[in-house]
């Protein structure tokens, strides 16, 4: 601990972009070598099983996405009380503990091994929320967390490459896949990790530009929902459809894109770049908007532009004017574009507009908590209720819901935001002219 104290204080004197950057990297590849422990076993099909008329890699699914369900409710006590120490360990810990659940489900003959990825999916679930932590309430969070969300959209495509070359030339089965993805990853990630610690604490200037970010108790909690309900209840609807969508692509990829015609499996990470890149660079520019309410209406404004796409798109290859590749492109785009603000920059610019003291980590989880909720009913619902649907037709169909619903949904969250703001300032100004008055 005193030698990371000691580098931490050297690190400090460094020039104020530089520790960006080394945060930016570092955040990046904590966040991308997790997603080896987690994703890994969605680049198998499992062809042949299935238990209860249900697919075996969508009980897989599933059982994960419950356990991350359940990890998001929780830690919306955990991540939002967590002190500044224990993120470290936490981060280890958690995924070390995912790791373990791989080599059972390796281990452990199917469908036994399915109650593995709920194992997995628990303590995966809270890594976000430690990672966003180093980098929140800063002037260059905007930046940092850019580059941090990119990770949400690379390493998925990354991490099933990996995957499926690592099966292809080491002759392992689907099983073993997931544990030895991770193990390829567990030196970048203690590396990463260590450069996180060597982040310094946010600096006066962060402070009176962001807004101080402290740990929050319950009632602490239950006020500032109380507070912004109508807009957080917004918030959440779009934030539920973008995840539960997000996380059909995610999952089932590969699977719609072999419903497409193109079986390459170079095609996840060559989309996702390109979409990684433009979300990085549209992000990125937030950095030069000073004015933090401006910035969060920009905000708002690319995630209706993002559902604007994706609705967009959709039509398009409906009528077929467009080519699959360019379809997936468009529908990526949209979704990420909608996707990545609310777990990276969205919450930040919130609290900085209404100067209330509290953290991006409770209200990422709260979202994150009832969008992987809807996320697993909906796979619940599809496999019973309308099991013949192709994996393709579903996204096809989900991701227009999406474009017309998140838009609309969107446009009611910047209005009640603004006016909520305008409204802050009357009072402000109605309280400043009363001491005013008294004053004389």
């Amino acid at each position: 601990m005193k030698t990371i104290e000691v580098l931490r204080a050297k690190v400090a004197n460094w020039p104020y972009n530089v520790i960006s950057v080394l945060a930016a990297v570092a955040a990046f590849g904590t966040y991308t070598s997790m997603y080896s422990f987690r994703k890994g076993f969605a680049a198998g099909t499992y062809p042949g099983e299935q238990y209860l008329h249900v697919d075996y890699k969508v009980w897989l699914v599933i059982a994960q996405v419950i356990g991350y369900t359940l990890s998001k409710f929780y830690g919306i006590k955990f991540i939002s009380e967590l002190k500044s120490s224990q993120r470290a360990v936490s981060i280890l810990v958690l995924i070390g503990v995912a790791w373990g659940a791989l080599l059972l489900f390796a281990i452990i003959p199917a469908p036994f091994n399915i109650i593995c990825m709920l194992l997995n999916g628990f303590p995966l679930g809270m890594i976000w929320g430690l990672v966003f932590s180093y980098l929140e309430g800063r002037k260059s969070t905007e930046f940092m967390a850019a580059v941090l969300s990119i990770s949400l959209i690379f390493a998925s495509g990354f991490i099933k490459t990996i995957a499926r070359n690592l099966r292809g030339s080491l002759h392992i089965s689907e099983y073993t896949m997931p544990f030895v993805t991770g193990a390829v990853f567990v030196i970048p990630l203690l590396f990463f990790v260590f450069c996180l610690e060597l982040m310094p604490a946010p600096t006066p200037e962060d402070v009176k530009l962001r807004t101080k970010r402290l740990p929050m108790n319950a009632e602490e909690r239950a006020h500032f929902l109380k507070s912004f309900l109508p807009g957080i209840i917004l918030t959440i609807i779009i934030y539920v459809l973008l995840t539960i969508t997000r996380d059909v692509r995610d999952n089932f990829e590969v699977e719609i894109w072999a419903s497409l015609g193109n079986k390459d499996n170079s095609i996840y990470t060559k989309i996702d770049t390109i979409i990684s890149i433009i979300v990085l660079v549209a992000m990125s520019l937030l950095i030069l908007v000073k004015n933090n309410l401006k910035a969060f209406g920009i905000i708002h404004l690319m995630i209706i532009g993002g559902c604007a796409l994706i609705g967009f798109g959709t039509i398009l290859f409906n009528l077929h004017l467009i080519s699959p590749m360019v379809w997936m492109t468009m529908a990526g785009l949209g979704l990420y574009l909608g996707y990545v603000p609310y777990n990276a920059i969205f919450f930040e610019r919130m609290i900085a507009s209404y100067h209330y003291k509290s953290n991006v980590g409770f209200l990422i989880y709260v979202a994150d908590s009832l969008g992987y909720l809807g996320s697993v009913t909906i796979l619940l619902v599809k496999e019973f209720g309308r099991p013949s649907i192709s994996w393709a037709t579903f996204f096809r169909d989900g991701i227009m819901v999406v474009g017309i619903i998140g838009g609309i949904c969107a446009t009611l969250s910047l209005i009640y935001f603004m006016q909520t703001a305008r409204k802050k300032d009357r009072d402000a100004e109605s309280s400043e002219q009363v001491l005013n008055i008294q004053a004389v």
